[in-house]
């Protein structure tokens, strides 16, 4: 299951890629960008904004899920089956109600990838995995990165690693790049804004390392979370010093994806205003630096 495949993609990995969005997370940072990635299964997003007052399309779709009302839809979504997903999907003639996710095999998602093989040669590109989590697929993550390699393809993933070893095991000899998440070392603020281990990932980090693979180190800085310099210092500091990574990137946080939630009729538990810290970005530029690390600001 996929949500998007976005080419020509230059902010992913080096060069020019074809990054591959795969479904399904086992997180739940209160600040995910992409909350449609969560969920392994079709999700249905709804915009009131595009919505035509005089239409009914959906209602006649989906009767068991759907009712129209003068001030919009209202979605019955603990009710939602995967035959209304399908009854729904191309429905709607504004867009106003939209599916997310789509089934693609791999020789279906290799065929999209082979049409920029041009452009990654001349720019040292390739192919990138994100999602959601690429390695809550190791199946099909694993066979994409073995014959991209076999095709002479570089290969990168965007990963937050909180998966078991073994789901990232059969993908290990055919990744040339790993970008990273550490959004925290502290277990217990780790557990209370993504619902998940920082053992975990600080595990399977230590496994990477000690395997020898090439990892960029990717930080997230979130007002009330880790964007304060004792978080940055041991963030930085367990990177340089346990990793032994070369390179680290801060991305302050934003709210660009906060109307993704009203989409999806669910909450934003995250601060509502981007980060506004210059302080913190020169301080946690400077002390990574001062650990031996190449440090880069993404916006």
């Amino acid at each position: 299951m996929i949500f998007n495949i976005q080419r020509y993609s230059t902010h992913d990995g080096p060069g020019i890629r074809t990054v591959v969005f795969l479904k399904g997370c086992s997180l739940g940072c209160r600040w995910c960008q992409n909350p449609e990635s969560r969920s392994r299964q079709k999700d249905l997003l709804y915009d009131a904004r595009l919505c035509l007052a005089e239409c009914d399309l959906c209602q006649q779709a989906a009767p068991a899920v759907i009712q129209k009302t003068l001030n919009g839809l209202i979605i019955l979504r603990e009710k939602i089956e995967p035959d209304h997903i399908a009854a729904l999907e191309n429905c709607c003639p504004t867009l106003a109600l939209t599916v997310c996710g789509e089934e693609k095999d791999a020789a279906e998602i290799m065929a999209v990838v082979r049409r920029d093989r041009a452009f990654y040669q001349r720019s040292q590109g390739g192919v990138t995995l994100s999602g959601g989590e690429p390695f809550m697929n190791p199946q099909l993550a694993a066979t994409l990165f073995r014959q991209c390699q076999q095709e002479g393809i570089h290969t990168a993933v965007e990963t937050c690693l909180h998966v078991p070893w073994r789901y990232v095991e059969p993908s290990l000899p055919y990744i040339d790049l790993f970008l990273a998440d550490l959004k925290h070392v502290d277990e217990r603020t780790f557990k209370q804004w993504t619902d998940g281990s920082a053992k975990r990932v600080l595990g399977n980090l230590r496994r990477l390392a000690a395997a020898g693979k090439n990892i960029t180190i990717r930080v997230p800085l979130i007002p009330e979370f880790n964007a304060n310099p004792g978080a940055v210092t041991d963030i930085v500091n367990f990177a340089a010093d346990e990793l032994g990574v070369k390179e680290i990137h801060f991305l302050p946080y934003h709210t660009l994806g906060m109307n993704k939630y009203a989409l999806l009729h669910q909450p934003y538990l995250a601060p509502d205003k981007p980060l506004d810290c210059p302080a913190l970005l020169t301080f946690a530029e400077a002390y990574a630096k001062q650990k031996g690390l190449t440090a880069t600001l993404r916006g």
